[in-house]
């Protein structure tokens, strides 16, 4: 039987990070907005997760309907307009709420030790390009 690895790590950060419950908190500032902000986050978030490297690729997901299990049946998925105009003005707050309540469920559950995440140091994200960035290493830094 074949492991669904994928369905695992949502099933995991459902019951145990509860981050459903954040992205169902998070606001924008749109007027009038046809999909709800947690609606739009979550192909979003996906992404993160499936490592999709540009909004670019992230819409020919959405257009070839890769991503349509996520939503509930008979009710349209957001396109990729919509989801960069959400992005553009979502309210920060909620989001610091989900990464600071993440961060603090990570230590209780001591997924840090000796402050790295099984060994390994977490970099920074530049913003510009998910999982995209070349990093050189300078020799002054231990590791």
């Amino acid at each position: 039987m074949r492991n669904n690895y994928f369905v695992k790590l949502v099933n995991y950060m459902k019951n145990v990070y509860h981050i459903e419950y954040g992205i169902n908190k998070l606001r924008d500032s749109r007027v009038n907005p046809k999909y709800k902000t947690s609606s739009v986050i979550i192909p979003v978030l996906l992404g993160f997760l499936l490592r999709i490297q540009s909004l670019n690729e992230l819409k020919f997901l959405l257009k070839e309907n890769e991503l349509r299990n996520i939503f509930p049946k008979n009710t349209t998925q957001p396109g990729i307009d919509t989801i960069r105009d959400t992005l553009k003005v979502i309210e920060l707050d909620g989001l610091k709420f989900i990464l600071q309540n993440t961060i603090k469920k990570a230590i209780e559950n001591k997924v840090f030790t000796n402050g790295t995440i099984d060994g390994y140091i977490v970099a920074a994200i530049d913003g510009s390009k998910f999982f995209g960035s070349k990093v050189t290493i300078n020799s002054a830094w231990s590791v």
